[in-house]
């Protein structure tokens, strides 16, 4: 009886824990409290443009460094036998530290009216101030911040202005000279006055990628004076594909940082930089072009991070309807595995169809969370498909710690109850309380706003690094944090997600330990800073090679 009445107590007790961790990550929709008033136009009239399905983008940046982070919205633009009123354009919303955003795009001049899709940010001119770049279909753009609130379109003289469909974009300082570099995506051939015309079922559709002409991605390297050259071909990245997703990461941890692209039908792209300002693309080799059936997969948003914790840069990959989302484990030697069954990815992303995603903690156990943002591709798929729909939730899946996520979207509040054709989706904490939020872009409609609102009690730390002799945003920068039993490593990047731009302050959920025994921050400059025995629950501003830190808290702004 007495060993009865202990499994019962054991069982209750387990699921009264499983319970109160769960309760603890709640999202709640604030788009329209906070003055967000964005409306996306993708320009569709029904002639099945591929552009017009493909969108969406945004970026949580701090423009104004004041430690808020601020909004920045991709707009589409008008398509043949589509007129809007007035001009779709670009949006940039600045926090006001209240919890409410003000639209000033106009004042600060960055309200591009091109066929937007995705966008980046970096600090590419070593100023102290984010700059924007806005990947179109049609000249991309470059804004330049001028340290007073405003921008300046420099897309002409800095020589970046690419023509054709680009996607995805991310700064990364790949030569380790102290300046960021910029690479770009790009997708397709697409004349819209000769664009292919397709059925699916005698109801037309979007067709397949394999019906469009692939082209080759773009590396501009920064030449230090606001410049940049064209380097694609002697970098030994001119294998052309349908790319989509973009992100940079020193997967194998030998001080250059290297570069995974997602490819659309197509293999992935590992491209590892030799060192030597030229790269080898290793992606079959290494374990990343194919999922372990051995498919190239409809691969579109993309992320690296150490979901386990042993000190390795892992990846995830978004993929279509009847795909499920592949995580590709490195193994600590730069070789990866598709673990999508053995993490629980299998059926849970089976049949929603997936875009924007990033590797959060967003309950500060310590553990790297994943969210998905997903959308058919088709606006008409119930027509011609059973299983599917055009507007879909949002997924979240914790991480349990023990290599397995478990899908927990419906016990995460109304935030995760919206249907929308969702894309490009963005994670940071814009109040500044200790834990993430989200921003989702959306085809057709209002982006939303998720403000993590869950009870959670557990312990956090976030960090903003400054680069000197380092690139100026610290991009490439490794922390290796220790508390507790958990060593966990955060690294900065541009880019990733999909067409997107997270936070780039690093979050370290600690769970309950109240001090951090030491923070050891890898430069890309190859300088190592040491910190030691460092309280919870703050914002830590650490300066390349400088012994003194700040601290930042909302109360002290």
């Amino acid at each position: 009886m007495n060993y009865l009445r202990t499994i019962i107590i054991c069982t209750f007790c387990v699921i009264m824990s499983l319970f109160q961790v769960y309760a603890d990550i709640k999202f709640t929709d604030v788009t329209q409290a906070s003055g967000i008033h964005f409306q996306h136009v993708n320009g569709a009239s029904g002639k099945k443009f591929l552009v017009e399905t493909m969108c969406g983008g945004a970026a949580f940046l701090d423009y104004d460094n004041d430690f808020d982070l601020d909004v920045y919205l991709v707009n589409g633009a008008d398509l043949p036998g589509h007129t809007s009123p007035t001009p779709p354009m670009n949006r940039l919303y600045r926090n006001n530290s209240d919890g409410t955003f003000t639209d000033v795009t106009e004042e600060a001049g960055v309200g591009d009216t091109g066929y937007g899709m995705g966008c980046c940010a970096g600090d590419y001119d070593n100023d102290g101030d984010v700059d924007i770049y806005v990947t179109n279909f049609g000249p991309n753009v470059l804004y330049r911040n001028n340290s007073d609130g405003t921008f300046t379109d420099v897309t002409k003289e800095a020589g970046v202005g690419y023509p054709g469909c680009s996607v995805g974009c991310a700064f990364a300082d790949y030569d380790n000279d102290g300046d960021l570099d910029l690479f770009v995506a790009n997708y397709m051939k697409l004349d819209l006055q000769n664009s292919p015309i397709c059925m699916q079922g005698g109801i037309p559709a979007y067709c397949r990628p394999e019906d469009y002409e692939k082209v080759p991605n773009v590396l501009y390297q920064n030449n230090g004076d606001g410049t940049f050259t064209d380097v694609t071909q002697q970098a030994g990245m001119t294998a052309p594909g349908r790319f989509l997703g973009a992100v940079w990461g020193d997967y194998d941890d030998d001080g250059y940082i290297d570069l995974f692209v997602a490819n659309d039908a197509l293999e992935n792209f590992l491209y590892h930089n030799n060192g030597d300002g030229t790269f080898t693309e290793m992606g079959l080799f290494l374990g990343v072009a194919l999922n372990e059936h051995g498919d190239a997969e409809n691969c579109m948003g993309v992320d690296f991070g150490d979901y386990d914790n042993d000190g390795a840069l892992d990846i995830i990959v978004c993929n279509y309807q009847g795909q499920t989302n592949t995580i590709y484990h490195n193994d600590g030697s730069g070789v990866f595995w598709d673990m999508t069954s053995e993490c629980g990815l299998g059926e849970v992303t089976l049949i929603p169809m997936s875009w924007g995603t990033g590797f959060s903690d967003f309950d500060n156990d310590g553990y790297l969370d994943l969210f998905f943002a997903n959308g058919h591709l088709h606006d008409n798929i119930e027509m011609f498909e059973e299983v599917g729909n055009y507007k879909q939730t949002n997924q979240l899946l914790r991480n349990n710690g023990n290599g397995k996520f478990s899908d927990i979207s419906t016990q995460c509040g109304s935030g995760l109850t919206i249907k929308k054709a969702s894309r490009g989706a963005v994670f940071g904490d814009y109040d500044n309380d200790g834990d993430i939020d989200i921003l989702v872009a959306n085809i057709g409609e209002s982006p939303d706003l998720l403000r993590s609102d869950g009870e959670n009690k557990n312990h956090w730390l976030a960090l903003k690094l400054i680069g000197t002799k380092s690139n100026r945003d610290a991009i490439g920068a490794k922390v290796i944090l220790t508390a507790g039993n958990l060593r966990q490593m955060r690294y900065v990047k541009s880019g990733s997600s999909y067409l997107s731009q997270n936070d780039m302050r690093l979050f370290f959920g600690l769970g309950d330990v109240e001090i951090v025994e030491s923070i050891e921050i890898r430069w890309p400059s190859g300088l190592v800073q040491r910190l030691e025995k460092i309280p919870a629950d703050q914002y830590l501003i650490i300066t390349e090679g400088q012994e003194e830190y700040k601290r930042y808290s909302r109360e002290t702004k």
